[in-house]
């Protein structure tokens, strides 16, 4: 009963010692109450409870109970790191039972064995108990057995037995009552399609684990543990380090288990470093590694070195002491069979090459380069990382780009087994170090064509395809309609100077709940294939047009100029230096929207000077006179590029890529033409521009008011000609597909605009904030214009600052006249800058606009 229903085995087991039992009724009872605290409670306590169990069976001489309580203790003892203590009573319990209940007791021998990482062991007592528990037709222990078998056999890297035991596992939990195993049996199966390389399954089925437990009400650390494996594979490792954390906190507070601690530290040191915090990654893996050490784990031990080596590399502790601990963790990993010991060859190799052993990285990244033909996608992609980097160190850039680019079409198929965006998006992270290599390589033997290429390669590929559109799933749609009437609740709340905690509680659960049911997607679309082609960007740019793609190598900023049938590089300065100007640029924005800080145009526009300099260099003098079309990096997506001296008075639009650029040249606008003008609330002018649009265009739907309410916004905006949304925006930078436009029911989030078939041909987003985006993975964005464009939008004009409400109205009404005399948005929006005021406040707003795209 304690694991079917574990609070009532609790109350029952305390009215049974409250009874005045037998030693034999009171043995039964303590241990329920032992394994209780074992499993949720307080290790302590758990202690008492075993012995006080233990004893009484002796006084009730029954030798099988003897050998089960001291099966239970056994675990126990090894769950509060007494390892050698809990191997002997479990030692004992085997020698004591017979039959049936010696089945049990090795089963859960078998168990410590795999808590302590000596999977051989527990393989070979699981092989012991199983067929004596089936023909004693014991369905939960069977079962039970099966599913221990198979999470040792995934330790082991062998996925394919680990799917059968489960599978047989899961039919004979059907036919029982067994609540918290059959959570436990949902939790493994969620393993089971993260080590498959399923991220979303995997996602959905912890999630659904979780549920279960909740029900339940009891907490697993194990869970936190597997979602944190699970969360980093998908890029979110802080978020990963986060619940780490506070499922530590947790355990701490309850006086739980000792080896769990040290399991979830160590999975925080692995989110740590992934994260980039490397002085956290050493305090947690070093906390792990003397844990598992006093405790006997040797496998989980030598897993915490490799991360801590890891960790001390990341902090810039290469040395030649580490090259040999970075070697000795590898030889250790594949002695256990560990699907980590590549990782650990290739670190060791990587130590190598730095410090110039070239004999040593050779060996080392040899044997790492043997996973990159077999096992789960980031193991491939070690593999082809070890060969990349041993044929840079010999000078064939030929091989680095051949092992690069396979290394990437591995990630590229695993990532379009991912649903959501922001998971496709962040997952190009583990491709980063590949196309660095590659684009080295590229330039060092193929000049800026082919470094073109590599630099298209992995920038901004999220945008390559349309996203799985959300599910038609009640539950989501449901917790979206309830986040945009708190949300505005909130708002109104805030407005009128009342306290939200309450309502921000809420928002922030609904949020986990949406994300969280977006990140289950699994891609529906396959790659189509695309690969970049230079010779057909220079077609379509022809004579006048000139593309400049940023692309950074080593800190530095290399300017790629794509115009007449040519591809040239210029070097500009640092990236670092142009991403601190770029925030200064803002922040004399911020400031030039409010009247009264016209003292401040001059240093914006000198800082516009500077920020030419550091990124375009000497290509600004080799723009011509034609239209520019403008490929940053991600992380200088905060570029106001119109304040630029060789851009301020030009035609020019912004592109996340330039195959982005060319899939919006090449986008067809939907027939009739038909427009959709929307006014949100609260703006300071009302929408000012809105009636005076509707009266041009007599035609266009107007949504304002209580017509302004987000399904019916997004179903006039699905497959519109032009679309002009006068609305509050918000950039949330902690969880960018929140960020939202104001209407009258409440936000307008990213989440929403992905469930359109097709996004307008042509946006005019006329609000503070939303050319903001948040920059992840290798050089992705994720924002409100990076979540239209690959919906069908050719062209979207938006704004990457806060601006002046009433200076933004003329520039609107400009900006129309152009577009309907037959103008494209970056002509037009160049047209309506020019014909502001000369003002502080009216310049600002004109720059702080850019048009993204090509329509």
């Amino acid at each position: 009963m304690v694991f079917a229903a574990p609070n009532q085995a609790l109350a029952r087991a305390e009215e049974v010692l409250g009874s005045d039992p037998s030693p034999l009724h009171a043995s039964v009872a303590h241990q329920v109450i032992g394994i209780w605290q074992r499993d949720w409670g307080d290790m302590r306590i758990a202690l008492d409870h075993l012995r006080r169990a233990r004893d009484l069976a002796a006084r009730a001489e029954s030798a099988d109970r003897e050998a089960d309580v001291l099966a239970a203790l056994g675990v126990a003892l090894v769950h509060a790191g007494r390892t050698r203590q809990g191997l002997a009573a479990l030692e004992r319990g085997v020698e004591v039972g017979s039959g049936h209940t010696r089945a049990r007791v090795l089963f859960r021998r078998a168990y410590a064995s795999w808590v302590l990482g000596h999977h051989r062991a527990a393989l070979e007592d699981v092989r012991r108990a199983v067929p004596v528990l089936r023909q004693a037709d014991d369905v939960i222990w069977t079962a039970r057995a099966l599913t221990l078998r198979a999470t040792v056999h995934l330790a082991l890297g062998a996925v394919e037995r680990a799917d059968a035991d489960f599978t047989a596992a899961e039919a004979l939990w059907d036919t029982t009552g067994q609540e918290h195993d059959k959570a436990d049996a949902v939790e493994s199966r969620g393993l089971a399609a993260y080590r498959s390389g399923n991220i979303p399954a995997a996602l959905r089925l912890l999630d659904e684990a979780q549920e279960r437990y909740a029900k339940l009400g009891t907490p697993m650390f194990m869970l936190n543990i597997r979602r944190c494996e699970v969360l980093m594979a998908a890029g979110l490792a802080p978020e990963a380090l986060a619940e780490a954390d506070a499922a530590i906190g947790v355990l701490d507070g309850i006086g739980g288990q000792s080896t769990r601690k040290a399991e979830l530290l160590l999975a925080a040191a692995r989110a740590a470093r992934l994260a980039g915090d490397a002085h956290t990654a050493i305090a947690r893996a070093d906390m792990a590694v003397r844990l598992f050490a006093g405790q006997r784990r040797t496998w989980w031990e030598t897993h915490a070195r490799l991360v801590l080596i890891e960790a001390r590399v990341a902090a810039g502790r290469g040395s030649g002491r580490l090259v040999a601990d970075a070697a000795a963790v590898a030889d250790r990993l594949a002695s256990f069979g560990a699907p980590a010991a590549p990782e650990a060859s290739l670190l060791a190799g990587r130590i190598a090459l730095g410090l110039g052993w070239r004999e040593d990285a050779q060996r080392h990244l040899e044997v790492a380069a043997r996973s990159r033909l077999s096992g789960p996608p980031l193991a491939r992609m070690t593999g082809w990382a070890a060969q990349a980097l041993w044929a840079r160190a010999v000078g064939s850039d030929r091989r680095v780009l051949e092992a690069c680019r396979r290394g990437l079409d591995v990630l590229d198929d695993h990532r379009t087994t991912l649903g959501a965006s922001e998971l496709r998006a962040r997952a190009t992270a583990q491709g980063a170090e590949l196309a660095g290599l590659a684009a080295r390589a590229s330039l060092a033997s193929g000049g800026p064509r082919r470094l073109l290429v590599w630099s298209e390669r992995w920038r901004a590929t999220v945008l390559s395809a349309p996203p799985t559109r959300p599910p038609a799933d009640p539950e989501l749609l449901s917790g979206l309609t309830a986040f945009r009437e708190i949300a505005a609740r909130a708002e109104a709340a805030r407005m009128e100077g009342r306290p939200v905690p309450t309502l921000e509680r809420e928002q922030r659960r609904l949020e986990r709940e949406i994300r969280s049911r977006t990140l289950h997607m699994r891609g529906d679309a396959p790659g189509d294939g695309y690969r970049f082609d230079p010779r057909r960007l220079l077609e379509r740019l022809g004579d006048d047009v000139r593309l400049v793609e940023l692309a950074v190598l080593d800190g530095r900023v290399q300017v790629l100029l794509c115009a007449q049938g040519r591809v040239r590089r210029f070097e500009g300065g640092l990236l670092a230096d142009a991403e601190s100007e770029a925030e200064h640029v803002q922040a004399g924005l911020r400031r030039l929207a409010h009247p009264g800080a016209e003292a401040r145009l001059p240093v914006v526009e000198a800082a516009g000077r500077r920020l030419e300099e550091l990124l375009l260099g000497p290509a600004a003098a080799q723009l011509g006179s034609g239209p520019v079309v403008v490929v940053p990096p991600g992380r200088l997506h905060r570029v106001p590029w119109a304040l630029l001296p060789s851009l301020r008075e030009r035609v020019f639009s912004v592109s996340p890529s330039a195959s982005s650029w060319l899939r919006a040249r090449e986008t067809v606008p939907p027939p009739g033409g038909r427009q959709v003008l929307v006014r949100g609330p609260g703006l300071a002018t009302g929408g000012a521009e809105v009636p005076e649009l509707a009266g041009r265009h007599g035609s266009a739907t107007v949504l304002e008011y209580d017509d302004a309410r987000v399904p019916r916004v997004l179903a006039e905006l699905d497959g519109a000609a032009l679309a002009h949304i006068a609305a509050h925006g918000t950039f949330r930078a902690d969880s960018p597909l929140f960020s939202a436009l104001r209407m009258a029911d409440g936000p307008l989030i990213v989440h929403d605009f992905e469930r359109l078939d097709r996004s307008p041909y042509r946006i005019i987003l006329s609000c503070c904030d939303t050319a903001r985006f948040a920059s992840v993975g290798a050089d992705e964005l994720l924002g409100l214009v990076t979540a239209l464009l690959p919906l069908g939008t050719a062209g979207v004009v938006a704004c990457s600052a806060p601006v002046n409400d009433e200076a933004v109205v003329p520039l609107m009404l400009t900006l129309h006249k152009g577009l309907g005399a037959g103008a494209s948005m970056a002509e037009a929006l160049r047209d309506a800058r020019a014909s502001l005021p000369g003002d502080a406040v009216h310049q600002a707003t004109g720059w702080a606009f850019s048009a993204f795209g090509a329509a």
